[in-house]
């Protein structure tokens, strides 16, 4: 095979849509994660006065708009384009962080962490609809590595920005104001950056598109309505969805997992490994670093291997890794608990995005993967809410049992999905042999 020819098997990762999407999912989540992780919650209670109830209510409404538009604002990319959804959509941000700044009660912040919720939430139906579709234009039509870079720019933007902020804030003496104000001005570069963005991809509508314009030369232009649009949408994805129905509660499930995990980490560092601040950002580094390091290469085995093996070896490698970090009390095991949990998402995060590609419909993929996207994004709501339960029912590592027990479960929801579509692909083959 001729060099050439290989080179188009996969996604070029130096693809002009690829890198401007790493750019933007960077910078957002670098504000994202310097707000959430590092600003507000401080601001809101020790500068505002406000209760950690409100600060709760806040987020949630954060996530809320974030979760709760996706779908929508999928629907939205397939007719308009991925420049003009994504503009329209991060100016939203520039707004949400001008609302902090003047902000000095509960109703106006808990309306300005809504608006950036839904700011940010059209960022992973675009790109995966735009890795999907370049996908779709490759030999291979494998998309982990693609993937893998996405992820590593969503880690490496969260982690970064609240370093970032705190550095500023501790040793560069800046006030809340100023930083607000920093952070305003990447979420600017974010606007100018998704300026560059394509309408299309490779010059062409997204297949929706196209299949409209295909009956709008064959018969006589009539005034589409919104609900009309709307059903034939829905219309649209219920016949040309054809996935297992396991792989709805595995949506759910994959982010449920991370969920029980998120709110009781620092805790369970804090209470029961009694490590100082720096030992804390050692552990997330080990963690978090080991995953960002390794998301391209796996990636790339992705591609090479197929989903299947990465998925197996990730859940079974992430049920052991927390059930063992939920026992140990010594640092350096600790340590290796840590390590061994981030090499199992590496594993696991490109091949999944990769797996749910292939499961999304060539017709009205904006709105199919936003659907896919919200039911993933519920189980990051529940499981911040189940995570806090155990912790002070149970006990400090239930929640990382549980975690555990969800990606035991996920290992064999994988097993059957991929049975079952085996199952019909040899069915369907055999009915077509027997046509012959």
């Amino acid at each position: 095979m001729s060099g050439k020819v290989a080179q188009r098997m996969h996604i070029n990762l130096a693809s002009p849509f690829i890198v401007e999407m790493w750019v933007i999912i960077f910078l957002v989540e670098f504000v994202k994660g310097s707000l959430l992780v590092a600003l507000l919650p401080v601001y809101m209670e020790n500068i505002l006065g406000l209760s950690v109830t409100v600060v709760g209510f806040a987020f949630a409404l954060q996530y809320l708009g974030d979760n709760l538009f996706r779908s929508p604002f999928g629907w939205v990319m397939e007719r308009i384009g991925y420049r003009w959804t994504m503009t329209g959509a991060l100016l939203l941000i520039i707004v949400a962080v001008g609302l902090i700044i003047y902000a000095k009660d509960a109703v106006t912040l808990s309306i300005a962490c809504l608006i950036l919720g839904i700011g940010t939430s059209p960022l992973w139906p675009c790109t995966m609809t735009g890795i999907t579709e370049l996908a779709g234009s490759t030999q291979s039509g494998s998309s982990g590595a693609a993937m893998g870079a996405v992820e590593m720019a969503s880690l490496a933007g969260t982690g970064i920005g609240p370093i970032v902020v705190n550095f500023m804030m501790d040793h560069g003496g800046q006030s809340y104001r100023t930083v607000f104000l920093v952070l305003m001005g990447f979420a600017a570069a974010v606007v100018a950056v998704a300026l560059l963005l394509p309408s299309r991809i490779g010059g062409h509508a997204p297949h929706v598109v196209r299949e409209m314009n295909a009956e709008a030369a064959a018969v006589p232009r009539t005034p589409l309505r919104p609900l009309q649009s709307l059903k034939r949408t829905w219309h649209q994805v219920r016949t040309s969805l054809k996935v297992s129905r396991l792989l709805f509660p595995a949506l759910f499930l994959q982010a449920f997992a991370i969920g029980l995990m998120t709110p009781v980490v620092t805790l369970f560092a804090r209470s029961e490994l009694h490590v100082t601040p720096n030992q804390f950002s050692l552990l997330l580094i080990a963690g978090g670093g080991i995953t960002v390091l390794a998301l391209i290469p796996a990636g790339k085995l992705v591609d090479r291997i197929g989903t299947s093996v990465f998925l197996n070896i990730g859940f079974l490698l992430a049920a052991c890794s927390l059930a063992f970090f939920s026992q140990v009390r010594w640092l350096p095991l600790a340590f290796v608990a840590v390590a061994l949990v981030g090499i199992s998402y590496a594993l696991i995060l490109p091949a999944w995005n990769a797996f749910l590609a292939k499961q999304v419909p060539k017709g009205e993929r904006g709105t199919v993967w936003g659907l896919f996207l919200t039911l993933q994004g519920s189980g990051m709501v529940a499981g911040p809410v189940l995570s806090g339960k155990l912790w002070d029912s149970v006990s400090h590592s239930a929640p990382f049992l549980a975690s555990a027990s969800v990606m035991v479960l996920l290992f064999g929801l994988h097993l059957l999905i991929v049975h079952r579509t085996k199952l019909k692909h040899d069915n369907m083959h055999g009915v077509i042999e027997q046509g012959k």
